[in-house]
């Protein structure tokens, strides 16, 4: 059996874009880099795609961590849920979801209203609109004519002033087919918050029910948006999309706030970001609860949201093991893959190692697990906490000290593990931010750190691989939309196999920026569901027939 450490060194949103003109915002180009360009240099590498058919989702939309984790972890495509709601939309399938059709009527019936509440946005990451225009022509179909959007700005995985334009296009939706109107608009830095920042969450929860002062009104959720573009209140580093403010739209907000009796369905498919804001709904006790992680900010653990609601709560995926007991679910997980790199490595009584920071320990654990939460037997895990500021361009540096030394600890441990994971956030987190100039920072960070890790893995007679499950830093700004580039990218990433015995080694696919915009070229190159069948080999294992992603290794 294998004794030397395999190390999975994943940098988040460290893409290779292959447009030279953007050289002037690549922040992964910009930044000095020495431990990468002597790894490439001394070691096999090549590029792997990340996005679109090639992860489970559909043609032409961007990677992200949780579906690109899936995909590492699985060592095969993962068919996305975003790719099974598109099909039961379009081919009408809604009218025969239990869930969604009880949800709706059952308010119908009682007089009260069905609300729709996600992400405002057709990036593909959290949710799409065509699955909100889905849900509204079903209560059409239904007869449910009290039908309330509540959209939760984007600005993240798009532009951040593109929001504006998505809520124009639900207000001319709604109004063609003469059911359903938006009556709130709140940035998704307060209602999608994943880092247990409560004090955030209850500014949308209040704004969701109707608690508390109440926020500026306004005509239409277009002019709200521009309100905020024009007076962004949270001063220059909160402005766009996803920090706006809470805010309302049309003045009878009392009768259109979420009270007993009311549906609502969350129409996000990815399940990280709507598991606070559901808890403050679902939980029979929320603020106090064990359950939940103190905030890092108050040590709060949730907040006073007052006598839990009486609702008709539908959730579109299982957010959760925990949520899924608690609410319906519209489209509930398929049966986990097995034999998944984590589970082959367990049944091979070897032990593993997760590691990340808060912002991506679900996706090293829950997501590299394909949606299991307990881990496999032999696997250890360690979190660390994310620093606690406003934006990550005040910190770029994030906590990957403190990550890579938790790893470190275990490669120069007597029992170190076998597979080792971890997940270095920075490049995906400040390049969220749009700063040029944080983003070169923490790759540069990322680039050291990573140095230090392969130096110990290779110390113990280790081996490693070095990639990323997706870019986002290596495009910083939006030619198209002269701003700041805050989403994912298309691009395929880089992946560098280290290890003394395949040196000389000849990886699938080409080192070549460019070969991107070949669809020849591109079509010979390797996919994430690739990585774990390599990891496989590094390690001494055999593939199991389950995976069928392929090695990378091919000479």
């Amino acid at each position: 059996m294998p004794t030397a450490p395999h190390l999975l060194i994943i940098r988040d949103g460290w893409g290779m874009n292959p447009h030279p003109e953007h050289d002037a915002f690549n922040a992964v180009k910009l930044a000095n880099t020495p431990v990468a360009d002597r790894l490439m240099a001394e070691w096999p590498w090549t590029l792997v795609k990340s996005s679109g058919e090639d992860v489970g989702l559909t043609e032409g939309t961007m990677g992200n961590s949780e579906v690109g984790h899936q995909n590492i972890g699985a060592g095969r495509v993962v068919y996305q849920d975003a790719v099974r709601i598109s099909i039961a939309c379009r081919d009408g399938k809604l009218a025969k979801n239990d869930a969604l059709v009880g949800a709706i009527k059952g308010a119908k019936d009682a007089g009260k209203a069905t609300h729709l509440m996600g992400i405002n946005s057709d990036a593909g990451v959290h949710g799409q609109l065509i699955h909100l225009e889905a849900l509204v022509r079903l209560c059409k179909q239904l007869g449910q004519q009290k039908v309330f959007i509540h959209l939760f700005g984007d600005g993240r995985d798009t532009g951040p002033f593109l929001g504006k334009g998505y809520a124009a296009q639900v207000e001319a939706f709604c109004a063609e087919i003469g059911v359903g109107r938006v009556v709130s608009v709140v940035g998704r830095y307060w209602a999608m918050d994943r880092d247990n920042r409560w004090e955030r969450v209850k500014r949308a929860y209040d704004l969701l029910t109707g608690r508390g002062e109440t926020p500026p009104v306004f005509a239409s959720a277009t002019a709200a948006i521009q309100d905020f573009y024009d007076h962004p209140d949270g001063g220059e580093t909160l402005k766009g999309d996803e920090f706006t403010s809470p805010r309302v739209v049309g003045d009878d907000w009392n009768d259109t706030r979420i009270t007993d009796g009311d549906a609502v369905i969350f129409y996000n498919y990815r399940g990280d970001r709507p598991r606070e804001i559901c808890s403050a709904f679902l939980l029979p006790i929320f603020h106090g609860a064990d359950e939940l992680k103190p905030s890092p900010d108050s040590g709060e653990h949730g907040f006073d949201r007052g006598e839990k609601l009486d609702l008709r709560f539908v959730l579109l995926t299982p957010y959760s093991e925990r949520l899924a007991q608690l609410a319906p679910v519209a489209f509930p997980k398929q049966g986990r893959p097995s034999d998944i790199l984590g589970e082959h490595v367990s049944k091979s009584g070897l032990s593993q190692f997760r590691c990340a920071e808060t912002e991506k320990f679900p996706h090293v654990t829950f997501f590299f697990n394909n949606g299991a939460d307990e881990p496999f037997e032999g696997e250890h895990r360690e979190i660390i906490q994310s620093p606690k500021v406003a934006t990550y361009d005040l910190q770029p540096e994030m906590s990957a000290r403190a990550v890579a030394d938790a790893v470190l600890a275990r490669l120069n441990a007597d029992d170190c593990e076998s597979l080792l994971v971890v997940n270095f956030a920075n490049g995906d987190m400040v390049g969220h931010t749009g700063s040029v100039e944080a983003a070169v920072k923490s790759c540069e960070t990322v680039d050291a750190l990573t140095g230090e890790l392969v130096d110990a893995c290779l110390a113990r007679g280790g081996s490693c691989i070095v990639t990323a499950d997706h870019g986002n830093a290596e495009q910083m700004f939006s030619p198209e939309n002269n701003g700041p580039h805050t989403a994912h990218t298309l691009y395929d990433v880089p992946l560098i196999v280290v290890a003394e015995k395949y040196r000389h080694a000849k990886l699938r696919g080409d080192q070549d920026a460019g070969g991107y915009l070949d669809p020849e070229v591109r079509a010979k190159r390797g996919r994430l569901a690739d990585i774990a069948p390599t990891s496989l080999q590094l390690m001494g294992l055999d593939k199991p027939e389950a995976m069928t992603g392929h090695t990378l290794i091919v000479g």
